[in-house]
């Protein structure tokens, strides 16, 4: 039944207009609220300085994203990790720290090279409750299964140490194989502390420099992002068309006073390492996921523990043999 407003404006309209202006009437009328672009006052209208990924009404990250550059393509997240997520990763590789290495472009292998001064480790993939927390928000900003993805490397840089410009895609067919994921598409570099001085992420080879006060010479090469704890810089290995972007050779400029930490993950066009976690960890219904979220593990466990084993995260994570050796074989690709 008609709104007696309605009503009240089709008569006025069929005395005062024309029957064609009548029929244009009617078709306003039946179109839906704010069809003209006006909006109630107490409606929000989101800025583009704040983007939120989350699942189901859950946030999961909230804070600015910045463009960084185009040519390589990067984005800087403002605030990714929290305080607590970033001395938590700390801690986890305090007592792992061994010298930093770097692939050999015709061996695929791991060797020492002065190029790369720092030290790290590497975490297992869904090492705890934080790191699954940090790889699924990754996957939601990149919007790239998590799968993809290598086990986040920490690196920590002190007095002068540094990474030479280098780029993140393979050079070597072994680490590029399909069945190991194929070539890097894109990485997410956290990081997790800020250094007093340096310690800049410079791209040498990008169209445009960094201008003004506060860089060091070596950001002054080329175009720089610093490392401010809980900000996470993403950048393509690839372009769009799926070449190699040699405007994303980057490098970690001298840490000349205080420390550096960061937390990178690497990410894979396909699944990174297929068969490295426990066999049959799937889902069965693409649903999982949001029958995840709204709890239904728990409720029915029977069905969710059997057909959504992966979303539920039931598959088995006791072997603490089948984990360090994931690690081992990842640390290889450094």
């Amino acid at each position: 039944m008609a709104r007696p407003g309605v009503l009240l404006g089709l008569l006025l309209a069929a005395i005062l207009c024309p029957a064609h202006s009548l029929d244009k009437y009617i078709e306003d009328t039946d179109r839906f609220p704010g069809w003209r672009g006006e909006l109630p006052e107490h409606v929000d209208v989101p800025t583009t300085d704040t983007v939120g990924f989350g699942e189901l009404g859950q946030e999961l990250w909230r804070g600015k994203v910045e463009q960084v550059s185009w040519s390589p393509r990067a984005f800087l997240y403002h605030n990714f990790l929290s305080d607590e997520e970033c001395e938590h990763l700390k801690a986890l590789a305090k007592k792992r720290l061994t010298k930093s290495t770097v692939v050999d472009n015709k061996t695929g292998k791991s060797v020492d090279s002065t190029v790369r001064t720092s030290s790290g480790t590497f975490l297992t993939r869904g090492e705890d409750e934080v790191v699954r927390a940090i790889e699924k928000r990754i996957s939601l900003i990149t919007m790239i299964p998590e799968e993809n993805g290598e086990a986040i490397q920490i690196l920590k840089y002190v007095d002068g140490q540094k990474y030479e410009p280098h780029t993140d895609y393979f050079h070597d067919k072994y680490n590029a194989r399909p069945e190991n994921g194929g070539q890097r598409v894109a990485t997410v570099l956290m990081y997790l502390s800020t250094p007093e001085e340096g310690g800049e992420t410079v791209f040498p080879y990008a169209e445009k420099k960094v201008e003004g006060e506060g860089w060091s010479e070596c950001a002054r090469r080329g175009l720089a992002v610093k490392a401010v704890k809980g900000s996470a810089l993403l950048f393509y290995s690839l372009k769009p068309n799926g070449d190699e972007d040699s405007a994303s050779t980057h490098g970690s400029c001298p840490t000349l006073a205080g420390e550096k930490w960061s937390a990178t993950r690497w990410i894979h066009v396909g699944p990174f390492q297929v068969g490295g976690t426990s066999k049959g960890c799937t889902d069965d219904d693409e649903k999982c996921e949001e029958w995840a979220v709204m709890g239904e593990c728990e409720k029915n466990p029977g069905f969710m523990h059997v057909n959504c084993r992966r979303s539920c995260e039931v598959c088995d994570r006791s072997s603490s043999k089948v984990l360090k050796s994931i690690g081992r074989k990842e640390a290889l690709l450094s």
